[in-house]
């Protein structure tokens, strides 16, 4: 199987279409958010006649409300990429989140959870936002802290959760990696002065398009109700923006700099993978590249 990667606005859904038409290969996504229904114009979902044919899976798949769990993730994906084995086709597993990504390509077991500590960290959260819990992970767990936004209360808290079940930091309840798919992986990147220019771009599309009308119809469909969903980057801003709290220009900016860290996360991520060849996503040669690394 094959692994298409890396950050936000680099050129990866295009050059999985095109690989999937050169290998007769199906996509299988890794992007978190686009496994909610309703979530399109904000996470660059691709349309039925953008994928040019070529079957997607694992879009689509949970309500707004749902709270994300990797280890759910785990099963479809895999269940997904056994299926297209078995058929004699080629997967293709794509998308920037580097969590999922992993839990599909190694040996994986997640560490196990407790309600009554979840929910007591859950209340904290709600109680004081996540400033003091990413405070006390900092502490706990700094390198942790280094790979989680430190607005994203729902990872702080498992992170706190495992920390507190194991007495161990949360890195270390995490095995080492062990492939569970012998794979290809390619990573696609571009000159940060040029992604920041694609991500400024790609916003001011997404407004343009209809960001605003999307967020009011999940609004409608309960999206503030969803932990994962919410804080989805240009939805939190969208809603926002609705509320009255940002003007469009503001939430615009705000998505552009989030949307520019979380690029800092996921090469952070991917780079530590010695398995990854990294290919330049603006290389008119791109296609053939992705190629020659697969053979």
């Amino acid at each position: 199987m094959v692994t298409v990667v890396g950050p936000t606005a680099a050129g990866k859904s295009a050059l999985s279409i095109a690989l999937a038409h050169e290998w007769g290969g199906e996509v299988v996504n890794a992007d978190s958010m686009q496994l909610y229904r309703g979530m399109d114009i904000g996470t660059a979902k691709l349309s039925a006649a953008e994928r040019g044919g070529v079957p997607h899976h694992l879009l689509d798949i949970w309500d707004v409300r749902v709270t994300a769990a990797v280890a759910e993730y785990q099963a479809l994906a895999r269940a997904a990429i056994d299926d297209i084995l078995a058929r004699g086709r080629v997967p293709l597993l794509v998308g920037g989140s580097g969590l999922y990504v992993r839990a599909v390509l190694e040996e994986f077991e997640f560490p196990g959870t407790d309600p009554a500590v979840r929910a007591r960290l859950e209340a904290e959260l709600a109680e004081t936002g996540p400033a003091p819990l990413f405070a006390r992970l900092s502490e706990r767990d700094p390198v942790a802290a280094e790979k989680i936004l430190p607005s994203n209360g729902r990872r702080i808290v498992r992170a706190l959760e495992v920390i507190e079940l194991t007495g161990q930091p949360f890195t270390a309840a995490l095995p080492d990696p062990k492939p569970y798919y012998d794979s290809v992986r390619i990573g696609v990147d571009r000159d940060s002065a040029e992604l920041d220019e694609r991500i400024a771009r790609r916003v001011d599309l997404m407004w343009a398009a209809g960001l605003l009308d999307e967020a009011r119809a999940l609004d409608r469909a309960g999206i503030r109700d969803g932990r994962t969903a919410s804080r989805a980057l240009g939805y939190q801003q969208a809603l926002a923006q609705l509320d009255g709290v940002l003007t469009e220009d503001e939430a615009k900016d705000d998505t552009v700099r989030g949307t520019r860290r979380l690029v800092r996360r996921q090469r952070s991520w991917f780079r530590r993978d010695p398995g990854i060849v990294w290919l330049d996503g603006a290389a008119p040669t791109l296609l053939a590249d992705a190629c020659a690394v697969a053979r």
